[in-house]
């Protein structure tokens, strides 16, 4: 039995479909019957929790044998990075009250830097707190989800531009969700041994200049990457409902990766992904 927190989201429903098509046993949680009755429609059981509550997060990791577990972020959140970081404080407690043998925990790539990197700063304290309670730990770090162009695609299509934080030319390590999701999987079922990392990327790396041409074409009309200044990414992020803190970390996060400060621990042993951009891009239009 393996338990996946975060099953209706981009990562975690990839991580269920795959376990369920190996015909492994599922557990997984969510806040409220109606959004586990899909899975449980498809052969996988169903625990209601929520992340805040420990004794229901331990009852809900019972006798599985590993969790994909990530840590959702409210990014409304005023204090957000204690926020973060006491849920999880909350996940590690639950972790450390149970029997589960091995924990497939979400970070981010990056996670291994102490600071000065934005919202991964509550990645790298997940790291460490799990690191410090878990039988056997594996840490994903993906690189860029190329599911984060979605919010920019509207403007692609009205006005034939794509906002962006990255440097037009810039060539970056780019990931699906559903690379992320297949890994993870894959990391349950082999088991694990101790610590281990699996840093990842997609099967190659994109701009931003890409990503626009592969946009024209998927849509039929020319679309150019148009570079927002830094000094944008406060007033962008608050309009979606960031609050204050959350959007200041989105700008150091941003100027880290500016200045070439956040990257991999281990380039050396990069896990390669098999869906590229162009399939993400047309999925998403």
């Amino acid at each position: 039995m393996f338990v996946v927190v975060g099953a209706t989201g981009n990562t975690g429903s990839v991580v269920v479909e795959t376990l369920l098509s190996k015909q492994q046993a599922v557990r997984v949680l969510v806040r409220s019957a109606e959004k586990g009755a899909g899975w449980k429609a498809k052969g996988a059981e169903v625990a209601v929790a929520s992340l805040d509550d420990v004794p229901a997060l331990i009852k809900a990791f019972e006798g599985a044998r590993g969790v994909y577990l990530l840590v959702p972020p409210n990014y409304g959140a005023e204090a957000w990075l204690a926020d973060q970081r006491a849920r999880m404080d909350r996940a590690a407690e639950a972790v450390r009250n149970s029997e589960i043998q091995h924990v497939v925990f979400l970070s981010s790539v990056g996670g291994h830097i102490a600071g000065g990197t934005g919202p991964i700063r509550a990645a790298s304290y997940g790291e460490h707190a799990l690191g410090c309670v878990a039988k056997r730990l594996t840490i994903l770090r993906p690189c860029y989800f190329m599911d984060n162009w979605a919010p920019v695609i509207g403007a692609a299509k009205a006005e034939g531009v794509l906002p962006t934080f990255i440097p037009p030319q810039a060539k970056i390590p780019m990931i699906s969700t559903k690379d992320i999701g297949r890994i993870g999987a894959e990391q349950l079922m082999t088991g694990g041994h101790g610590k281990q990392i699996v840093e990842m990327a997609g099967p190659a790396e994109y701009s931003p200049d890409e990503v626009a041409s592969a946009l024209g074409q998927i849509l039929g009309k020319t679309v150019t990457a148009q570079h927002a200044p830094l000094s944008a990414v406060v007033p962008t992020f608050k309009s979606f409902g960031f609050s204050g803190e959350a959007a200041k970390l989105f700008e150091e996060m941003y100027t880290a990766f500016s200045k070439g400060m956040i990257g991999y621990e281990h380039p050396d042993k990069l896990v390669r992904g098999r869906v590229t951009l162009q399939e993400v891009l047309r999925g998403m239009v």
